[in-house]
């Protein structure tokens, strides 16, 4: 999540925007069975949170659900068996963005790191997230970021580097861009209260925002994105069924046609997000809590 008050925006464009609820529903499907580039991946079930230990078992089953339509997964912490997801993953033939989860305790920022580097080290991971949106919860001022990621990058070998957060951070703070070998932006026009139809474009800008904080020389990985298919709105952005299959088809076919590599977020509802998202928090998923697809 990142939801900013201050950056409301209105652009246009969108080839859904005419599609009718059943054409909608037709090419969602089409693209998903295509294939995405990737996922935002979290393996709890129903009844489970942060913080409760996840079983190989759960994991492998959800993968083998997302392993006919992603190339790529999405992780969000290195300890508690999430460590188990990029080892799966790999092991179907799926690659790996996996990030340590960093916040304002210490001790277990340093399990996190260690759990990262030890992954990287098995050769399960394909692009290594130092942190995720920390700037943003200001949960770590910058320079103790900055530390984390040049410790992992002097131990890791072969593997991209970088810090994930909403895109406009990477602008506020140049050094952290500077650092990463790789830009990881969250860009939702949803959370900036844009309007359905306006949202590719807006998109498109944040894109390029990010492209600037990387001086237009650092790759740069749009790591997560989506629309909520039910729950409150926000400014000129309205969550809904159909308004989440619009924006999947809009931001899926302008990433591929563009080249642009995309995590769309989320693959599966996740119950426990109510708690500091209220009830949006609990409706991003294409699949729902049950493992069942939406469309």
């Amino acid at each position: 999540m990142s939801f900013r008050g201050d950056k409301f925006m209105s652009l246009t464009g969108g080839p859904s925007l005419a599609m009718t609820s059943d054409q909608l529903t037709v090419e969602a499907r089409k693209l998903l069975d295509a294939g995405i580039h990737g996922i935002c991946f979290s393996a709890y079930d129903e009844g489970q949170a942060p913080g409760d230990q996840l079983s190989e078992a759960q994991i492998r089953r959800k993968l083998e659900i997302l392993k006919p339509h992603v190339g790529w997964v999405r992780t969000f912490s290195c300890t508690e068996g999430n460590e188990i997801i990029a080892r799966v993953a790999h092991e179907l033939g799926i690659k790996t963005l996996v990030g340590a989860w960093l916040g304002d305790d210490l001790v277990k920022n340093e399990d996190e790191i260690a759990g990262l580097i030890a992954l990287c080290a098995e050769g399960v991971v394909d692009v290594a997230a130092v942190g995720n949106e920390v700037l943003y919860r200001e949960d770590l001022e910058s320079n103790q970021l900055l530390d984390y990621i040049n410790r992992v990058k002097a131990q890791v070998q072969g593997v991209p580097v970088g810090y994930v957060d909403a895109y406009y951070e990477f602008t506020d703070y140049p050094a952290i861009a500077d650092a990463c070998d790789i830009i990881l932006a969250n860009c939702y026009p949803y959370w900036e209260g844009c309007s359905l139809e306006y949202s590719l474009m807006y998109m498109k800008q944040m894109y390029q925002e990010a492209k600037n904080a990387g001086r237009g020389q650092k790759r740069v990985i749009i790591t997560e994105t989506g629309w909520p298919s039910s729950g409150q709105s926000i400014g000129g952005a309205h969550a809904s069924f159909e308004n989440s299959l619009k924006y999947f088809i809009n931001s899926s076919q302008w990433s591929n046609e563009s080249g642009i590599e995309m995590f769309y977020f989320s693959s599966f509802d996740e119950s426990w997000k109510v708690e500091k998202e209220g009830d949006v928090g609990a409706a991003w998923g294409l699949w729902d809590k049950n493992e069942k697809l939406k469309f």
